[in-house]
């Protein structure tokens, strides 16, 4: 069954590139309400999910569901616009199913954005936040089951998932755009619940500084592929205060739209310094 994955995730490839036949070194994986990043990329082909042999299709308002080929700051980058989670009822291999086609493709780095929950209380609404490090306890790992050796080892280190390397060139990059960001600690849920008073101070408590419901597995298979990954949050609501925490997804798409700007500017930034 798992030979079944490295033909699937070979089949998805050679449809990709009878399509776009140049090597995406950079990945992009665009959370809720960050839709408009590729306004600043020169487009040279979009793939819609449903059209790619063995893709999930996404079902989520905000993920508008298609790979977006092109360039940005004269590199080659491949967009995902439209992201899978775990709460919608994939698998927890079918929601990283894409993050293994782009290291089949040669992607090298990924650069993923996200919309969480405000868990530190010096945060506030539309605040960026630099994902240091993680907590998984609360996701179902992706790499369950039996080990692909052509994808990565069967224990794969966690001790640096983020890359120090990209973080510290992003907050440069944010310093020379006057842009103040935060960096913490994402913990990941599956959702599709919002967090109880009580889990949002279990989460604090652990040390978690935002919350949120994907990412989390993405990166972990990225770092089992050894890619370089880099994340972002945008601060869409504040789960950690006492009273009057009723929190909408249309207000975390609204909080996100309105911060977009910054996190795109530090992402376009960052793939002209890769």
């Amino acid at each position: 069954m798992e030979n079944n994955l490295i033909q699937q995730l070979s089949e998805t490839t050679a449809h990709i590139r009878s399509k776009y036949n140049e090597q995406p070194l950079i990945g992009v994986v665009l959370g809720s309400g960050l839709g408009n990043f590729t306004g600043g990329m020169q487009v040279e082909c979009e793939i819609e999910y449903s059209a790619l042999p063995h893709f999930p299709v996404s079902t989520v308002k905000g993920h508008s569901g298609k790979l977006i080929f092109g360039k940005m700051a004269g590199k080659n980058v491949v967009v995902m616009a439209g992201r899978f989670h775990y709460y919608e009822g994939y698998t927890p291999q079918q929601v990283v199913y894409p993050i293994r086609v782009m290291k089949m493709l040669g992607v090298k780095t990924l650069l993923i954005s996200n919309a969480a929950g405000g868990v530190n209380t010096s945060f506030k609404v539309g605040d960026i936040m630099i994902i240091k490090d993680h907590i998984s306890l609360f996701i179902i790992n992706p790499l369950l089951g039996k080990n692909e050796e052509a994808l990565g080892t069967r224990f794969p280190d966690m001790s640096e998932p983020y890359s120090k390397d990209i973080i510290s060139k992003a907050k440069s990059i944010a310093g020379d755009l006057n842009y103040e960001v935060k960096e913490g600690v994402y913990c990941g849920v599956t959702g599709p619940t919002f967090e109880t008073r009580s889990e949002y101070k279990l989460i604090k408590a652990v040390g978690g500084d935002a919350v949120g419901m994907s990412t989390v597995q993405e990166v972990i298979a990225a770092a089992h592929a050894g890619m370089k990954v880099f994340a972002m949050s945008i601060i869409t609501d504040l789960g950690i205060r006492e009273e009057d925490n009723i929190i909408t997804h249309e207000e975390v798409l609204a909080a996100a739209n309105e911060a977009e700007p910054k996190l795109t500017a530090i992402f376009k930034g960052l793939v002209g310094a890769l």
